[in-house]
């Protein structure tokens, strides 16, 4: 145990003790003098901390600090009662101060009594209870703010801890306040009973037992009485201050000094009002002008030299702005500045400023951080942050989104009405404004709100506004995922990685496969709706293949293959067979003679009409499983799958193809059609 911790236990036991065994008069005095410097250390301390935090161990130390005090107040009463004498301290406090005035000494003492206990104890204590209920009560906002800013990656994982750790030590020292804030106001109360009994002991000690005259006793017992109750009362007067300074102190970058002088003293013209004031109450009043006007001058030269100060400060800094803009224009990096462009924008027209207000009621934002988490937990990958932006070159109704710049998808909203979309058979009696819905491009109408009740009743699908673009924002963010993913995310993914997974990842990256070959293979993943959340199965498989090839297309059909059960689950129904759409043995040999291997790659040269025959066949099967509500999924050979990809990006880009080898041996397969080509 280190030499300061004992030192606290030592000092706890010798509180105790104190209570009990009993101190000469010398030894009194400096407890005494300890304890007015301990209170005083206290409240300049609670005066210099920046935040409540700061000073987390003042809870306990209050308990310390007021148990120290009563085992005084207990000592000094033995003290006066047995020989009526407890010390220099005391006696000078009950001669020097009061001017051994008993009645003087007993008013001080009751005005001392009441500004603490009335005033500042039970204003603290009020303060102290509010904020522990306010405190526990934002909890959960405060928790749910810090999984945003992890979410829309603002934040780091430690950050995240740190400030979580931050908020339950602050829920725990604001409880502890509400709780020792009752110390200071027991100790209030104890010190009037204990002045009490000593008067009253003192008078019967004094006139009974050492057979003293009333005016004596009176004048001994009370000036010692008073005396002790001053030399405990003042310091329990500044851990009372210093108990209301912490519960209301307010985070800040500066300590309390500085907060007052500048906050207090940043309006100058101020200071000339109550000059104003002051010469008036000189002028109107008995008081007379010299004391007034004097202090008024005094004011209005200080209002002065503040303002002077301020304009000063605000030249200077006006000076060194316009410094520092032309600096930026002058070198290099102001433009160099302006040419990246945001992975992803959302940009509006002004008429639909309303979704991202939260002042008018907008959730947007909030939205935004659910639709990444729903990426990250669905596709295994943290998409960047969305930059939101109003562009008044749009309709007022009319949004935009961007991926890296170029548009990708735009549509229209209708704040004040709802999109209806059928169910298939439309009811005449539902009317609104056809439209489309954005995300699918599925027939839909926009409806008032007063026909919302009726279009649920007659089966249509009715969302909200906010819901439309959340819905649209998220289809467009899974349709460009891949493009998002670049080294710097994959080297975030792989850092991820490493925490559960460090022998792996520090043996295959990147001494095996590097970031770029990674990053081709998840795009490549992504690009066809594989998730990559089990990246620890995808960098084995690709630490084992790249013995055989390098080439990406090939890394990704065995990380396809690894992750058979992945990719059977996501497009099977679940306690279905998997339907599948398969191609004849012909066509599948004719696309693999097509097959082709030149300088930028392998590519498919198949004959136009055989090409244009194959997709209206695949579109007629896929159109007839979509029909009876079943998904369509084409599988094909190993070897020609990622051409049969390629050909039908275009056409049918929704439509996953698969090999025989990425399906799950467990799982059912049922074939529902063949197609081939004469």
């Amino acid at each position: 145990m280190k030499r300061a911790e004992l030192m606290v236990l030592v000092g706890v036991i010798g509180i105790v003790v104190m209570m009990v065994i009993p101190l000469p008069p010398v030894l009194l005095d400096f407890l005494l003098i300890i304890n007015l410097s301990v209170s005083l250390v206290i409240l300049l301390i609670a005066m210099n901390i920046r935040e409540p935090l700061q000073f987390s161990v003042f809870p306990a130390l209050l308990l310390l600090t007021t148990l120290f005090r009563l085992a005084l107040n207990v000592s000094s009463t033995r003290a006066i009662l047995s020989s009526g004498y407890a010390g220099e301290v005391i006696q000078t406090f009950g001669d020097f101060v009061v001017r051994g005035n008993v009645v003087v000494g007993l008013i001080v003492f009751a005005i001392l009594a009441v500004i603490q206990f009335i005033v500042i104890t039970r204003g603290a204590e009020r303060v102290a209870e509010v904020a522990a209920r306010f405190t526990l009560d934002a909890m959960p906002g405060k928790q749910i703010s810090i999984d945003a800013d992890l979410s829309a990656g603002l934040i780091t994982e430690q950050e995240a801890k740190a400030r979580r750790r931050a908020i339950e030590q602050e829920a725990d020292f604001y409880g502890a306040m509400d709780g020792a804030s009752k110390f200071v106001k027991g100790d209030a109360i104890a010190s009037i009973i204990i002045v009490i009994i000593n008067i009253l002991g003192g008078l019967l000690i004094g006139m009974a037992i050492r057979h003293e005259d009333l005016a004596t006793a009176i004048r001994r017992y009370t000036l010692l009485s008073v005396g002790d109750g001053l030399v405990s009362q003042i310091p329990a007067l500044l851990i009372s201050t210093a108990t209301g300074l912490v519960v209301t102190r307010a985070a800040s970058d500066s300590n309390m000094g500085r907060d007052v002088l500048s906050q207090l003293l940043a309006y100058p013209r101020m200071l000339y009002v109550v000059a104003g004031a002051l010469a008036m109450l000189g002028v109107m009043t008995p008081i007379g002008v010299v004391k007034t006007w004097s202090v008024a001058a005094a004011v209005a030269f200080g209002g002065w030299r503040m303002q002077r100060q301020l304009q000063l400060h605000s030249e200077q800094e006006r000076r060194e702005q316009a410094k520092r803009e032309t600096a930026e224009v002058r070198t290099p990096e102001s433009i160099v500045s302006m040419v990246p462009v945001d992975p992803v924008e959302f940009e509006f027209g002004y008429g639909l400023i309303p979704l991202a207000d939260a002042a008018q009621g907008g959730d947007l934002l909030d939205r935004v951080v659910m639709i990444r988490r729903q990426l990250a937990l669905e596709l295994g990958v943290v998409l960047p942050v969305v930059r939101i932006r109003d562009n008044i070159q749009l309709a007022p109704d009319e949004y935009v989104i961007k991926i890296r710049g170029s548009e990708v998808a735009r549509g229209r909203l209708m704040l004040d009405h709802y999109l209806a979309m059928s169910p298939g058979v439309d009811d005449p009696q539902v009317k609104g404004i056809e439209t489309r819905e954005p995300a699918f491009g599925l027939p839909a109408l926009w409806i008032r709100p007063e026909m919302k009740e009726r279009a649920e009743l007659s089966g249509y699908t009715v969302v909200d506004p906010p819901s439309v673009v959340a819905t649209h924002l998220t289809e467009v963010l899974k349709r460009h995922a891949h493009e998002l993913l670049g080294r710097q995310e994959t080297r975030q993914l792989l850092d991820a990685l490493r925490q559960h997974h460090a022998a792996l990842v520090d043996e295959v990256v990147p001494n095996v496969v590097g970031y770029g070959e990674i990053q081709r293979v998840l795009a490549n993943l992504l690009r066809e709706g594989v998730p990559i959340r089990d990246l620890a199965t995808i960098l084995e498989t690709l630490a084992e293949a790249v013995k055989t090839t390098r080439d990406p297309d090939m890394l990704t059909e065995y990380a396809r293959q690894a992750l058979r059960r992945t990719i059977t689950q996501r497009w099977r129904t679940p306690g279905k067979p998997l339907t599948v759409i398969t191609l004849h043995p012909a066509l599948e040999r004719q696309i693999a003679e097509a097959v082709h291997r030149g300088e930028f790659g392998t590519y498919v040269v198949l004959d136009p009409k055989v090409h244009q025959q194959m997709i209206a066949e695949l579109a007629e099967q896929a159109r007839r499983l979509a029909a009876a509500g079943q998904t369509p999924v084409i599988v094909t050979s190993p070897h020609i799958r990622a051409h049969v990809r390629r050909l039908l990006e275009r056409s049918l880009p929704d439509v996953p193809v698969l090999s025989y080898q990425e399906i799950d041996p467990a799982v059912d397969v049922e074939t529902a059609g063949v197609v081939n080509v004469s």
